[in-house]
């Protein structure tokens, strides 16, 4: 898909990536992919039959997002509301998230707490429109309020995980967390990525690091290591 988004704004922002750790990166995305969908894949149908049987609508939630170069390809996930949701923002127009949020259904609440309705972006990796480790894939209108540094993060495609995931993703602004994509984007190297990585599965594993802050005793130094 097309995008209406200035590219002149971002195509000579001085950021240069390296062909051969951009083309590992690559492979090693398609590679990861699909061992972990061979893997996942019980979990996977486990996790259709209760959507599928608990509510209305479809399994999989469709939303056009914004990629590399400013490109728009349509994001899957299992879908953790109910069906037509009203689409609420906060003030800052980000996507509103609650834990109390009342369109959540009860098998999407748990998805959601344990990151399992992202699992289908693995396709979207396997397609080329995302990576591993990358910027949150933002909405289409969100480069339209890009300052100037942040469009820095459309030079990479956007990632299931990420800077932003793993650094209180639920306590930051809208911009703050586009700087930290802008930041990744011009410093992202295989072995951070690897890092990101890691700390992801202390985030989901344990509930830590979301909201910036690390309760159990053995996680703060993990991360600060990373």
């Amino acid at each position: 898909m097309s995008s209406d988004v200035d590219q002149t704004k971002y195509s000579d922002c001085g950021y240069v990536v390296s062909t051969w750790n951009t083309t590992i990166k690559r492979g090693l995305d398609i590679m990861l992919s699909l061992v972990i969908l061979l893997i996942v894949s019980p979990v996977l149908l486990l996790i259709w039959i209760s959507i599928r049987f608990t509510s209305e609508g479809p399994v999989v939630f469709r939303q056009a997002r914004v990629g590399k170069d400013g490109l728009e390809f349509i994001i899957l996930k299992f879908r953790t509301m109910i069906h037509n949701a009203p689409d609420l923002r906060n003030p800052d127009n980000s996507t509103f998230n609650s834990d109390n949020d009342p369109r959540v259904t009860k098998v999407g609440g748990l998805l959601r707490r344990t990151s399992l309705d992202e699992l289908p972006q693995l396709i979207n990796v396997i397609r080329g429109e995302m990576s591993l480790v990358g910027p949150r894939p933002e909405l289409p209108d969100g480069p339209k309020t890009y300052l100037p540094h942040q469009f820095a993060r459309l030079q990479v495609r956007p990632g299931m995980t990420g800077w932003v995931a793993v650094n209180g993703r639920n306590n930051t602004s809208i911009n703050k967390k586009r700087d930290m994509d802008a930041w990744y984007a011009e410093n992202w190297t295989l072995s951070l990525d690897a890092r990101i990585l890691w700390r992801t599965v202390i985030v989901v594993l344990c509930r830590q690091g979301v909201n910036g802050e690390w309760d159990i005793p053995w996680a703060p130094s993990v991360a600060k290591k990373l």
